[in-house]
């Protein structure tokens, strides 16, 4: 009797069309934000303390049974601090990618689907655009109209935005010249339904991709911000503010610092991963 052959171990046969395994990459990355989530959801309800609670007779306290990450130098519980720091990235997150998508999105897919001399125009404002880092654009805004998160968030979300019209703009020009785009133009469908019935879903994955990458940016930009004086005012809870009030007592009690910076650094890590995985998984030049 003849052995039938073992499909490889990345491919699962469904329905006669081979799909990729999840990979160990989307598994952790989706692990990690799912916990920056629930943290930030839990917030909402519940935390062990009052995160803005200033109670100097236990200031500076370390890990214990009351206070399970310890006290900073204003007597918050840090654990607290944490949960209610979660919401502030995730909005900024959130906004940022939006403001980029909401900009950046119709620049690139109009870029793709119009003339090539109106494309290239479009795209010269873009990389004009792409010279100001997100960062130094969230810093110049700060500057001129003060720290907040409102600024912080508007400003990384313009910074982004070329990133997201490049990605757009590659996509779209790819399906531009498959034939039933092709076919749909012959037929004297308007630009409207190539928009909604051919390009956008078939970039939507890129796109998605991209919201990723943008969204561990802005998580890392907006500690910086606060870091700097420039991003969430007090007293609402920060991470990156967390690391400049912790500054002072690096050598007292180091945790004030490890904390929030393993915070920040999961997070980012959680949503690179995420959208690493995501390519792999949506990318279809990928699959075998």
């Amino acid at each position: 009797m003849t052995a039938l052959p073992m499909m490889p171990e990345s491919e699962v046969a469904v329905a006669g069309v081979p799909r990729r395994r999840v990979g160990a990459t989307l598994i952790i990355g989706a692990v990690l934000v799912g916990l920056v989530v629930l943290g930030c959801l839990l917030s909402f309800v519940w935390t062990p303390y009052d995160p803005t609670l200033v109670d100097a007779s236990i200031r500076l306290q370390p890990p214990s049974a009351q206070h399970w990450l310890g006290t900073d130098s204003f007597g918050h519980d840090v654990f607290s601090v944490l949960l209610a720091g979660s919401r502030t990235t995730l909005l900024v997150g959130l906004v940022a990618v939006g403001v980029a998508a909401v900009i950046g999105i119709p620049l690139g897919v109009v870029a793709g689907s119009t003339s090539r001399a109106a494309g290239r125009w479009l795209m010269r404002w873009n990389d004009i655009m792409q010279a100001f880092p997100a960062l130094l654009l969230a810093i110049i805004f700060g500057a001129i109209w003060g720290g907040s998160t409102v600024t912080a968030m508007l400003a990384l979300g313009i910074g982004t935005a070329p990133a997201f019209a490049r990605v757009a703009r590659g996509g779209t020009l790819a399906v531009m010249s498959r034939e039933y785009v092709t076919a749909s133009r012959a037929a004297g469908r308007g630009w409207w339904f190539l928009a909604g019935r051919h390009l956008l879903p078939n970039i939507g994955g890129l796109l998605i991709v991209q919201a990723s990458v943008n969204f561990a940016v802005a998580v890392l930009a907006e500690a910086a911000l606060s870091y700097l004086g420039l991003g969430t005012p007090a007293p609402t809870p920060s991470w990156g503010r967390m690391l400049q009030e912790s500054q002072t007592y690096i050598f007292t009690a180091p945790l004030l610092i490890v904390f929030p910076g393993c915070a920040i650094a999961l997070t980012v890590l959680g949503f690179n991963l995420l959208g690493d995985g995501l390519r792999d998984r949506l990318d279809p030049r990928l699959e075998s």
